[in-house]
């Protein structure tokens, strides 16, 4: 059972969670400093950022964790992650007005190399791939989560 728990976080899993724990932390810290020093200028991005920080820590988290409950959690953090990031992106240049300053979201990760547009996306690939950690004992039997 361990194995299992550990699944989500093996292989090409720990440098998705290496690239989900960064940003975590780089998208807390600035969204905090954003909202702390300058928050009147842009509140709904400012905002916004410090909800995709919370989104990271909790895929990151999730991932860590695995288990039948840590992919479920995971697979909600990242579908709110891919939702968020195509919506904010989206907003930012329907109504730049909005987003006066960067944010992990908008643009679709402009700032951060469009890696927040990417990382949801193989988040889920990479829960897909890991999916019979969250089947339980009727999971397939000799899949391991490199193959």
């Amino acid at each position: 059972m361990a194995e299992r728990a550990e699944a989500l976080s093996h292989g090409w899993g720990r440098v998705l969670v290496a690239v989900y724990a960064v940003f975590a932390v780089a998208s807390t810290g600035r969204s905090l400093v954003q909202l702390g020093t300058k928050a009147d200028e842009a509140p709904l991005a400012y905002t916004l950022s410090l909800v995709a920080a919370l989104v990271y820590v909790a895929a990151t988290t999730c991932l860590l964790v695995g288990g039948r409950r840590g992919w479920w959690a995971a697979l909600v953090a990242v579908a709110v992650e891919a939702v968020g990031v195509l919506a904010v992106g989206t907003l930012s240049y329907v109504s730049p007005e909005l987003f006066p300053d960067r944010t992990v979201w908008s643009h679709f990760g402009q700032g951060y190399g469009f890696l927040p547009l990417v990382l949801p996306f193989l988040g889920i690939a990479w829960l897909r791939h890991t999916r019979w950690v969250a089947a339980g004992p009727g999971a397939p039997e000799g899949r391991s989560p490199q193959g």
